[in-house]
């Protein structure tokens, strides 16, 4: 069959509509100041923790503050709407072959194997991975996808613990009830990835969590009996995994730690890993800062004294949870993710 030029003319113009990626369903943000050359790519997708408000404001301030390229990836709905609940979805997923680091706040996701590639790809080149709050759970693939080892429930523990070191174990403080308090462990105080970082707090409860001994722990998490920073710890007994009972707090659970990885093509991924870092938690100046350093660290720059991790415009997070947040009776109002919002809208 001979196609006449007309014809092919009609078939290449119609060709980036199907190779290219909606203009308006991820984020990029150009560096400012003194360039680092290195592109961050950031990962939103979770039904509860607003990684879809999170992931911008960090976006912003590495590229304002620090010099990065940053993208910003999202769960969409067939509209373009962002949809923490569509756990098939990611935006752009090409923008991981280009990327340097890795931050990505995700839960139970199940992307096409297309998609996936692209991630798996770029951690089989070694970039660092950054890992907040649900990342410890990122995938749950659908029957018969190739990354099925990656599932968080796989027996050797999917992603979560193969790379960040904890898969999902349990709530042990008690959920949207009890806050944690970060308390820097004494070995690690002069640790680089701690500079700056003094007072860790976050609304989101401690998670049952038992990285594996090449880790570095950096801090634990005080189970505190309330939701506020001046909240008592709290002290009652609960079994862990394990099957051993203990007080919550003794010893105290850690939340964040550090490791250096050997994947399977031989090349070596710096991690860093905490299971806070819900949107709500970022408020928090050190956790922040906790999580810039970290972009530092893993792409082997020096890392500052105390980076700067200013907010670049307003940041006014929604509380964490997957309701509608309308019950007055509820004094935290935990409540889902905003409707009928782009990303673009958020640029």
């Amino acid at each position: 069959m001979i196609m006449n030029r007309r014809t092919l003319l009609s078939a290449l113009a119609l060709l980036p509509l199907a190779t290219c990626p909606a203009a308006d369903d991820f984020l990029t943000y150009e560096p400012k100041g003194d360039a680092k050359g290195k592109h961050v790519v950031l990962i939103s997708g979770d039904e509860e923790y607003r990684s879809e408000e999170a992931m911008p404001m960090l976006a912003k301030i590495l590229s304002e503050r620090h010099g990065f390229k940053t993208t910003v990836l999202f769960s969409v709905d067939k509209d373009g709407h962002i949809d923490s609940n569509n756990q098939a979805s990611i935006t752009n997923s090409a923008a991981l072959d280009s990327a340097d680091a890795i931050i990505m706040l995700i839960r139970f996701r199940h992307w096409p194997d297309e998609d996936m590639k692209h991630f798996h790809d770029a951690v089989q080149r070694g970039v660092p991975i950054i890992g907040l709050r649900t990342a410890t759970h990122a995938f749950n693939m659908d029957k018969g996808s190739k990354y099925g080892a990656w599932a968080w429930n796989n027996q050797e523990g999917g992603f979560g613990r193969i790379f960040l070191g904890e898969t999902w174990v349990s709530h042990w403080g008690k959920h949207r009830a009890e806050a944690t308090k970060g308390v820097i462990e004494p070995a690690a105080k002069d640790n680089a990835l701690l500079r700056g970082v003094t007072d860790i707090f976050g609304t989101t409860d401690v998670y049952e969590a038992a990285p594996p001994a090449d880790s570095v722990i950096l801090v634990r998490g005080q189970v505190v009996a309330g939701m506020e920073p001046g909240s008592a710890p709290a002290s009652y007994k609960k079994k862990n995994k394990a099957g051993t009972e203990q007080d919550v707090n003794e010893p105290m659970m850690p939340v964040v730690w550090s490791r250096e990885v050997k994947n399977e093509s031989g090349k070596t991924n710096k991690v860093l890993c905490t299971t806070m870092g819900a949107a709500s938690d970022l408020v928090n100046e050190s956790l922040r800062r906790l999580v810039v350093n970290g972009v530092y660290w893993g792409l082997g720059l020096d890392v500052p004294a105390s980076a700067d991790v200013g907010y670049v415009g307003e940041f006014k997070p929604l509380m964490y949870g997957t309701k509608d947040g309308t019950d007055e009776k509820d004094p935290h109002r935990f409540r889902g993710f905003k409707r009928g919002v782009k990303p673009a809208d958020l640029k």
